[in-house]
């Protein structure tokens, strides 16, 4: 991965919580790629975030956080769950595992589960730590390579966007993706993380 965070990220996160509130889509960098994200708790934002980035509402958004006590808000992180966050939060690992009841986030899927990640990048981490978790998912349309400048955001989706927070280049590899709603926790996505990790970890 190459590229910093912009020297101005105090008045960048500023902006994009302030869009945020208003329910906006803004794009962010993090440790993988740019990203598309909305808060989860504003009526017709998710909803917003598909439309901007054409994306089918059967394929579920994940969820960023700014640290472990603030994914157990919402998802059910025990056993191999837990000991894979403990390992490998902050890092390019996403959990899918059961949401708390009560949670009724329409992150498209099947309304029971939730995806969730903490990002190795300290701005991202700084901005749900201001906002909450954020729904987030690549920044590109559905089906299409995702970017990696910010200035290609801009440059795609222009005023759909109520922000975007420079973090330089982001060519970082995908998150690797486990299922732990199954016994034993299995691949649904081969990523940074290797799945021998993965493994060890949970002891299988």
């Amino acid at each position: 991965m190459t590229g910093s965070e912009a020297p101005d990220a105090a008045a960048q996160i500023s902006g994009a919580v302030a869009a945020l509130a208003a329910g906006a889509v803004i794009g962010i960098p993090t440790d993988t790629v740019y990203g598309l994200a909305v808060d989860p708790t504003r009526q017709g934002a998710v909803d917003a975030l598909f439309a901007v980035k054409r994306r089918p509402g059967s394929v579920e958004i994940p969820v960023l956080v700014a640290d472990l006590a603030q994914a157990e808000t919402f998802a059910v992180l025990e056993g191999p769950a837990a000991k894979l966050a403990q390992r490998h939060w902050p890092g390019a690992l996403t959990i899918v595992v059961a949401r708390r009841p009560g949670v009724d986030w329409a992150l498209g899927g099947d309304g029971a589960s939730v995806g969730v990640r903490c990002p190795d990048l300290e701005v991202v981490r700084a901005l749900c730590a201001a906002t909450g978790p954020l729904a987030v998912t690549s920044a590109n349309l559905h089906g299409e390579p995702p970017l990696h400048e910010a200035a290609q955001l801009r440059a795609l989706f222009g005023d759909a966007l109520g922000s975007v927070v420079d973090g330089g280049t982001r060519d970082g590899a995908p998150s690797t993706v486990v299922d732990c709603r199954v016994t034993p926790p299995a691949c649904l996505r081969r990523g940074a993380l290797a799945w021998e990790e993965v493994l060890a970890t949970i002891g299988s």
